[in-house]
């Protein structure tokens, strides 16, 4: 009869604390995001898609693979996110821990001494524990046993944040194949720009070869009396500034090298490489499949989406503290003012159980504006999620339209390159056969080097543009 009593008490108060503050929850209505993608980059329709392909095998040179793999061992920058996905895995413990019961043992000592002329002193003074022993004076005070606490998880908020840490660590992993991602681009674009630098360094130095050359002949014609000195300065002025563009890319080349190796994680060290390889390198074919994929194929739109989830996750944890919380706790043991007594049972044994329902009644502010933070930041992952894919989509549209003008843009660039390089002979021709004029040797001989550096660098471009639009298409992590 007083159990029932007592469920009965206990069930009226849980309804009143329900009533007054389900009542009074703010109405906030959370934001969705959009998830639609146009159909297709263009008018094909086709789901191949090169992002499935390993980096092993979109990479071919075994230079570059190599390089590729001492940076995912080394790089620091993969390391601390490593070490942020390990940080999101221990807050899963911290959040599976609140919701199950803490229990734990204790132990304890002590002595009081009671004024004899109170009621409690008068009584332990004609206390006697057994005939002739009174109670001793100060009164120690021995306990040994176990208690326990567990906040019963009604509205599933402690689930729910719990939930919310799970979904932060996936994002944090996401986020360390979104570095990878970036990781495996930087060094591939590091090492196609060392290649082309190292050409046209070695076109620099056959032009100042095809240069001293013909300032020989300008001297020669000089000592003819065919030509001025103003021709013969104006040709060693050619030769100094190409001379002078040499260490220029030297630079780059040292700046680049030292770039790799700092991705690498290492100390200045030569970069192994074939020059030799670099105009024969073909850009891989393409193929982009259907924008819808991104949204599995690219880590960092699977991160925004695992943030989005924990953040609605958090929503919901912020508007169950308008609700009363439920909280048990309970305790066994022993306690005794005697080490002789301390075991005694059943009169030593120490036990209780108590349960508590606790709600937020007057001064809510704080509770609400937690909830609306809540909300608000919903609305960023939101806006951040649509940002993402945005950016996505336009990454990979601009990247095939560059793949495509950089191909016809190379070959017309070739046949430039050619009709300059065959100007040079003749130009040198004409000019000893003196039916040309030295300043056109010294600018057909200007054009044809900047012509064939144009060229290197759109053959750089191509390579560049290939690594990017694997990158954009989500491939490389996997």
């Amino acid at each position: 009869m007083f159990r029932n009593r007592i469920i009965q008490y206990a069930g009226l108060i849980l309804f009143c604390l329900l009533y007054t503050t389900a009542c009074k929850v703010p109405s906030l209505v959370p934001k969705t995001e959009n998830k639609k993608l146009p159909g297709s980059y263009g008018s094909s329709e086709d789901s191949t898609n090169t992002a499935q392909l390993k980096w092993r095998e979109f990479y071919n040179d075994p230079n570059l693979v190599a390089l590729i793999d001492t940076a995912l061992k080394n790089n620091q920058e993969l390391n601390v996110v490593l070490q942020e996905i390990e940080i999101s895995r221990n807050e899963i413990s911290v959040r599976r821990g609140e919701y199950l019961p803490f229990v734990g043992l204790r132990a304890g000592a002590g002595f009081d001494k009671v004024p004899r002329y109170t009621n409690i002193g008068a009584m332990e003074a004609t206390t006697d524990i057994k005939p002739g022993k009174p109670m001793p004076e100060p009164v120690p005070d021995l306990g040994l046993g176990a208690y326990a606490r567990w906040e019963v998880d009604i509205w599933h908020k402690l689930r729910n944040a719990q939930k919310s840490a799970v979904k932060r660590y996936l994002a944090s992993s996401e986020g360390r194949n979104f570095v990878i991602t970036n990781l495996i681009a930087e060094v591939a674009n590091n090492y196609f720009e060392l290649l082309a630098l190292d050409n046209q360094l070695a076109i620099l130095r056959q032009n100042i070869e095809i240069q001293t050359n013909a300032l020989e002949i300008v001297r020669l014609q000089k000592q003819a009396t065919r030509v001025t000195e103003l021709a013969v300065r104006r040709f060693e002025a050619q030769v100094l500034n190409t001379r002078s563009l040499q260490y220029d890319i030297q630079q780059r080349i040292t700046e680049t090298e030292n770039r790799i190796n700092f991705l690498l994680a290492r100390y200045p060290q030569p970069i192994a490489r074939n020059d030799d390889a670099f105009n024969t390198m073909i850009p891989k074919t393409i193929q982009a499949g259907l924008p819808s994929q991104l949204l599995t194929n690219r880590p960092d739109i699977r991160r925004a989406e695992f943030e989005l989830a924990a953040a609605k996750l958090d929503v919901q944890v912020a508007r169950a503290q308008f609700y009363p919380s439920l909280g048990i706790s309970a305790s066994l043991g022993y306690r005794a003012f005697s080490p002789a007594y301390l075991f005694s049972t059943p009169e030593s044994i120490l036990y209780s159980l108590a349960g508590e329902l606790v709600g937020p009644l007057v001064n809510r502010r704080a509770i609400t504006a937690t909830y609306a933070n809540a909300n608000a930041r919903q609305t960023q992952t939101v806006y951040n999620y649509e940002r993402v894919v945005l950016n996505a989509y336009f990454e990979v549209a601009n990247q095939l339209a560059k793949i495509n003008n950089l191909e016809r843009s190379y070959d017309l660039k070739s046949q430039e390159v050619q009709a300059l390089t065959q100007s040079i002979g003749i130009s040198n021709d004409l000019f000893q056969s003196t039916r040309a004029d030295y300043m056109e040797v010294l600018l057909t001989q200007r054009d044809a080097l900047e012509s064939r550096f144009e060229l290197i660098e759109t053959k750089k471009q191509q390579l560049n543009a290939m690594v990017n639009i694997y990158q954009a298409l989500g491939g490389g992590w996997n």
